[in-house]
């Protein structure tokens, strides 16, 4: 027993120590592409989880060419208050840290980018062709000469927002604060070598052993104190985005969530259109109910949003009400320009792309049409069920009749009425109906040719 309780001692004391190495390490997320609420929560559950686990460094590894503001600060207030001390990597090389990805860099303790990446261009893009100066970014301006200001009261507001911003952050970490003001109004770009030498980044390492390197032994100042970095030696675990994070980065797509907000409009309208079906309407509810989540993350237009409705009702109108394609056709217009309408920015990645919206418009429009169509020949048929379809019909008759008699018509016995006599065994032709009594005449039709009626 001694000796089993002495094994058990140094079985928990090695996994202790194999813990304890593994939560002193360094934590690597990754993010590549537009900062988006995806990323967002996959960095700031992240940061957490390097807290909890009492990390020495968090190292974000980072390409992107900018993203959602809203998102972008979410991930700053993260790092801000973080217990455990995060570097920002722009890597692999060729990479970028362009617009939100440069406020993320600002706010890291450390800014490190990796050879032949870049950083800058920090303008709020939506605001771009009102707040931009109209010179090139990367031509300096002539001595004395400063930015022409944004002529929109709001772009000023949101360009002046953006640079105090990053002024007030690059204050806080001690970089360069005139070149990150230079980034949000005149939207100027850095490589890695000038961006080194204008103090606007820390380090330029080549890999992430080589970054681990080169920041060991340097201070950085966290929301409650200073520590001194000791990285040497420290092993790195890679936290790959969970379930969660990956569903959220799935239905944040922008043709993703235009998808399912299709399918949950054709959903429920096939549903409130042909009650009882169920399925449309249980599919087309949770697709509706997804896809406004996406949306409510991302800056839509209630316009766009509205025509694509609009739009769709009038193609499927047509089918129930047939114009002659003046529905199908003003709901084709109004789907499409709904469809360009309903991402309401120019943010790299958040925009519905024309390769899409072509495909389905076209998609809608042919089955629009196709069911108008059907409509209009089912119309020019002949009425072959309901009481609409007995004139016309034949029959025979089951006694003698003068005036009013019986006779067997589409199988059912009918009362019947005829001007003239006509004697048992009569075929007849029913001319009209009055509620239940039929008025009828002699069939021209011998009775062999119809002796099946």
């Amino acid at each position: 027993m001694l000796l089993i309780s002495r094994l058990a001692t140094w079985i928990g004391l090695s996994l202790l120590c194999v813990v304890s190495a593994h939560a002193q390490g360094v934590h690597v997320l990754t993010v590549k592409g537009a900062i988006s609420p995806a990323s967002a929560d996959y960095l700031v559950r992240g940061i957490d989880q390097a807290a909890q686990a009492k990390a020495r460094l968090l190292v974000i590894e980072m390409d992107t060419p900018g993203g959602l503001d809203t998102a972008m600060r979410d991930i700053i207030k993260a790092i801000l208050a973080s217990p455990v001390p995060v570097a920002t990597y722009v890597s692999p090389q060729g990479a970028r840290a362009a617009s939100a990805g440069t406020y993320i860099l600002y706010a890291s303790h450390i800014a490190a980018l990796a050879p032949a990446t870049n950083l800058g261009a920090a303008t709020p893009v939506e605001l771009a062709p009102g707040g931009a100066s109209d010179k090139p970014a990367d031509k300096p301006e002539k001595k004395g000469e400063k930015p022409a200001p944004p002529q929109d009261a709001k772009a000023r507001k949101a360009v002046n927002d953006a640079a105090a911003y990053i002024r007030s952050l690059a204050e806080l970490r001690g970089r360069n604060a005139e070149w990150a003001e230079r980034a949000v109004r005149e939207a100027v770009s850095l490589s890695a070598a000038a961006a080194l030498q204008a103090k606007v980044v820390d380090v330029v390492a080549s890999d992430l052993a080589d970054l681990l390197k080169q920041i060991h032994g340097r201070k950085v100042k966290l929301a409650t104190s200073e520590i001194t970095l000791d990285t040497a030696g420290l092993t790195l675990t890679r936290l790959e985005p969970d379930w969660r994070s990956r569903l959220l980065a799935v239905i944040g797509d922008p043709g993703i969530a235009y998808i399912l907000l299709l399918l949950g409009i054709y959903g429920l309208l096939y549903e409130f259109s042909n009650p009882g079906m169920v399925f449309p309407g249980v599919v087309g509810g949770i697709c509706l109910l997804l896809a406004l989540f996406a949306l409510q993350l991302m800056p839509i237009s209630y316009a766009g949003l509205a025509l694509i409705a609009l739009g769709i009702a009038f193609m499927l109108a047509e089918a129930f009400l047939p114009s002659f394609g003046a529905l199908g056709l003003g709901g084709v217009i109004a789907f499409v320009l709904g469809s360009v309408m309903l991402i309401d920015t120019d943010l790299p990645g958040y925009g519905i792309s024309w390769a899409l919206i072509v495909p389905l418009a076209v998609v809608s429009a042919v089955f629009s049409f196709a069911v108008a169509s059907m409509a209009l020949r089912a119309r020019r048929r002949p009425v072959l069920t309901g009481s609409e379809e007995l004139p016309g019909m034949e029959g025979e008759a089951l006694e003698d009749i003068e005036g009013e008699g019986w006779a067997r018509v589409h199988g059912e016995l009918w009362r019947v009425q005829s001007r003239v006599p006509l004697a048992r065994g009569k075929k007849v032709r029913v001319t009209a109906r009055h509620g239940l009594i039929l008025e009828v005449e002699p069939s021209n039709t011998t009775p062999k040719e119809n002796d099946h009626v």
